[in-house]
């Protein structure tokens, strides 16, 4: 039996997978065993989480007994470095990534390039976290993805003010981005410390596979989207001329115009917005049930992307999608 939790667990084949992708023990600064943890994911229904302590990979070992079956565990670490925190996941077991750096030494790129060469993520994390390191100095050129929801900390408020700015700086970078042909995904992810934090929020990812290259692969496409809990159900697809895109997608609508439709449930009396690289371009509020459909029209000329937010009626966020890319 191997040392380290296998690369693979029992899934549904091609499906939507649930997972946390930033998550800390005992091993670093958690309060919580991984045995604690992995119990704490597949309450929440999670399907994968990754485990991420701060500049080390002595937990990668700790997670053999208590992964496998229904739990995929993603090896990985929390890089903290003085200019911002990064996520390296699909890392080697026991592989470490070093983090005695800053943004103007020029270092970083040869540990990006370490975790590329094994098939991993590099993802900037809480890139607005306000504290000492957290706020994120480095360019985003060379990391995959962007953490725009973080989790709880020690506040009892799911969606705080330095997600809102990540939100909008990436979808400031999206709307650039998009019309050029390449743009970086969003996750979100709890940065679980403390019991009741895992999976408040994770992403829900579509992969081939329950398997760590699958996922990240889901990721690294932006075939994901991002929920509170496993409570919150969303897809959307834009549909043109017979041919169908969902989350991460890209649609060649030949001129015609394309059905953008969102189905929601889980999120009483909620408002969705549908955004493009114009903003936000369309309102609609959800039942008190929770479920329903919103649906709007546009075309590749006016709309490079569309992509959904959805909101309780508080302003805190309850789902947002990466975009489908319209051409």
């Amino acid at each position: 039996m191997s040392n380290y939790p296998p690369l693979c667990a029992a899934g549904r084949g091609r499906s939507w997978y649930r997972g946390d992708c930033h998550v800390h023990s005992v091993h670093s600064d958690g309060e919580l065993t991984p045995e604690q943890l992995a119990a704490g994911a597949r309450a929440a229904g999670l399907d994968f989480i990754a485990t991420t302590e701060h500049n080390t990979a002595d937990a990668h070992g700790a997670w053999a007994s208590h992964a496998g079956g229904d739990l995929l565990v993603v090896l990985g670490e929390e890089v903290t470095t003085e200019a911002g925190h990064w996520l390296a996941l699909g890392i080697g077991p026991g592989q470490v990534i070093g983090w005695e750096y800053g943004a103007r030494d020029g270092l970083v790129d040869r540990h990006l390039a370490q975790v590329h060469g094994v098939g991993g993520l590099c993802v900037a994390a809480h890139p607005h976290a306000p504290y000492p390191s957290g706020d994120f100095s480095y360019p985003y050129q060379g990391f995959d993805v962007v953490e725009v929801w973080n989790g709880l900390w020690t506040s009892d408020r799911p969606w705080n003010a330095d997600n809102e700015a990540a939100l909008a700086e990436w979808g400031d970078a999206l709307a650039v981005d998009a019309p050029m042909g390449r743009w970086r995904p969003a996750m979100g992810s709890s940065d679980t410390h403390l019991e009741g934090q895992i999976g408040i929020p994770h992403t829900v990812v579509l992969a081939e596979e329950l398997s760590t290259r699958a996922v990240l692969d889901g990721i690294r496409a932006g075939r994901s989207w991002i929920a509170e809990s496993a409570a919150v159900e969303v897809s959307l697809t834009a549909t043109a001329g017979g041919h169908l895109a969902g989350v991460g997608g890209h649609l060649e609508t030949f001129g015609a115009r394309a059905a953008v439709r969102a189905r929601i449930c889980g999120a009483p009396s909620a408002t969705v917005s549908f955004h493009t690289d114009l903003g936000t371009v369309h309102r609609t509020s959800l039942p008190g049930n929770g479920a329903g459909t919103a649906e709007w029209l546009t075309t590749a000329r006016d709309s490079a992307f569309v992509r959904i937010e959805v909101r309780h009626p508080d302003g805190n966020m309850a789902a947002l999608t990466n975009p489908i890319i319209l051409a």
